[in-house]
């Protein structure tokens, strides 16, 4: 058994997350987790309107007893979301946790506190972090350079970010960005972390609502195989290297403007990825991590390896280390 704080905080059994993935975060795919003791979280935006998301939810509901949870990420755009209706889906359908993403969260928490549902808050950043314990979210998701998707722009890998935030987060907080195995959860600990956010990992896993070809080619690429766009216009992302990906790259490299590049990036091609198994049909998320992926098991022989493994790494190995 393998309990920190954070599974008392958020009341599951394994201090294991399964973060929200944009097209991913699926019922079939939370539930799994969600039946193996960790915590996973559906993707609000995935669902086309807050009707959608209510019957997502129910659908996980369905399929699993355990606690599950909702991400909201909150991200500038022309024409958002109505995140306070998605917000107030979460609230009404009982979910007893959220994961918030993006933008700062305060104007949502008091809705979320008065309803009882604890606010797990993702950030890039050591400031971001202290900002968002100082307005009273429950735990924070410390999010390092490795990771796919926004990394932020302070390019600081999480060897040296957790424990950074360790040092002055008080909160449950877990590691998110390059974890896949039992080796990233003791290390998590070790720095200072109460446990680990895993996204590309779960991705190459059985439940994942994605096509087989995606789960192979995490298998067979390595942590070299992704791409950072958007560098030039300051808002990173870490996407799986294709012909797409490197394409975007050069354009903005060699003076273009994200217009140049809207097609190429457009999430209706990313999500034709996840569907059609064509990898180069766009742009589409994956960590450093993939180097680490050699298989696709089920998340419940996934998770129970992390947590057997985390054990005997601790009690065998670097018990050894005192004598």
């Amino acid at each position: 058994m393998v309990r920190t704080r954070f599974c008392e905080v958020f009341g599951v059994e394994f201090p294991i997350v399964q973060g929200g993935m944009q097209w991913v975060g699926r019922a079939e795919l939370v539930s799994a987790v969600a039946n193996a003791g960790g915590l996973g979280f559906l993707t609000a935006l995935t669902q086309p309107t807050p009707e959608d998301l209510a019957k997502e939810i129910a659908r996980c509901r369905e399929l699993t007893d355990k606690p599950f949870g909702v991400n909201l990420t909150i991200l500038p755009s022309i024409t958002p979301p109505p995140y306070a209706e998605y917000r107030d889906v979460i609230i009404s359908s009982g979910v007893p946790v959220v994961e918030t993403a993006g933008f700062n969260p305060a104007e949502h928490l008091p809705a979320f506190r008065a309803a009882g549902v604890k606010v797990l808050h993702k950030c890039t950043s050591v400031r971001h972090a202290v900002k968002a314990q100082a307005l009273g979210v429950d735990g924070i998701s410390i999010d390092g350079f490795e990771c796919a998707g926004h990394p932020g722009e302070d390019d600081i890998p999480g060897l040296v970010l957790i424990p950074a935030a360790a040092e002055k987060i008080t909160i449950p907080m877990i590691a998110s960005g390059g974890f896949g195995d039992a080796r990233g959860l003791v290390a998590a600990l070790a720095l200072g972390a109460d446990g680990i956010n895993m996204g590309t990992r779960f991705l190459a896993t059985a439940e994942a609502p994605v096509h087989d070809n995606v789960k192979r080619r995490l298998v067979e690429a390595t942590e070299r195989d992704t791409e950072l766009i958007f560098r030039p216009l300051r808002n990173t992302a870490r996407v799986a290297g294709n012909s797409v990906s490197r394409s975007v790259v050069e354009i903005l490299a060699g003076g273009g403007k994200f217009e140049d590049v809207r097609d190429l990036v457009a999430g209706a091609r990313g999500r034709k990825v996840f569907e059609e198994g064509d990898l180069e049909l766009g742009i589409w998320s994956a960590g450093m991590v993939q180097g680490l992926i050699h298989d696709i098991p089920t998340v419940a022989e996934l998770i129970d390896r992390i947590v057997t493994e985390a054990r005997e790494i601790i009690t065998g190995r670097l018990a050894t280390v005192l004598n």
